[in-house]
């Protein structure tokens, strides 16, 4: 099934990125198992997966974004990616993640998916830096930060989930502009 050109709000080759809506809460469970979850904490709980999606639906424009990834001419929706304001080092700036999907990795798709919400974070204004926080052990999200484009500044503490202490890369994209 295609998506209207209309409702495609950023592309990259053939990723598509569509406004999240109502019914993209089956991609949320989707994206909720060990599988996809190992790097973050492991799987969510039954509660966790409505929470996010509500705060998708309820983020301000201004805040930031959700997208799902769709692919061009009907080839599926591969996973979630977006941009939000997050308080970092002082200052605030664009935060970004993404999951692609089993079936959808290795094609590239979450480096393209990276690429297009670099696109719609600078063109939200706002802020000038993009960060990524990937797991220094996932190998294939720093991986995509870098063939995305983005700078390594190197290791950092976290915590994510609430409570739960991990060593990141923190990543940056410089959208050109104002600090905000």
């Amino acid at each position: 099934m295609s998506v209207p050109a209309s409702d495609v709000v950023g592309m990259d080759g053939d990723v598509r990125l569509v406004p999240w809506a109502d019914d993209d809460f089956r991609l949320l469970r989707g994206t909720s198992s060990l599988e996809m979850t190992g790097h973050l904490g492991g799987p969510e709980s039954e509660d966790e997966p409505a929470a996010r999606h509500r705060g998708y639906l309820e983020l301000e424009p201004a805040a930031g974004r959700m997208y799902r990834v769709v692919l061009a001419d009907g080839g599926g929706t591969a996973g979630p990616v977006g941009f939000w304001e997050r308080a970092w080092r002082g200052g605030t700036v664009w935060g970004t993640g993404w999951a692609v999907l089993p079936g959808f990795r290795g094609r590239g798709l979450a480096v393209r998916a990276a690429r297009a919400v670099v696109e719609e974070a600078r063109a939200a204004g706002r802020h000038r830096r993009l960060h990524a926080w990937p797991k220094v052990t996932h190998t294939a999200s720093n991986k995509v930060c870098e063939r995305a484009g983005f700078t390594l500044l190197g290791p950092v503490g976290f915590e994510y989930p609430k409570g739960h202490r991990i060593t990141c890369h923190d990543w940056w994209y410089d959208l050109g502009g104002e600090e905000g």
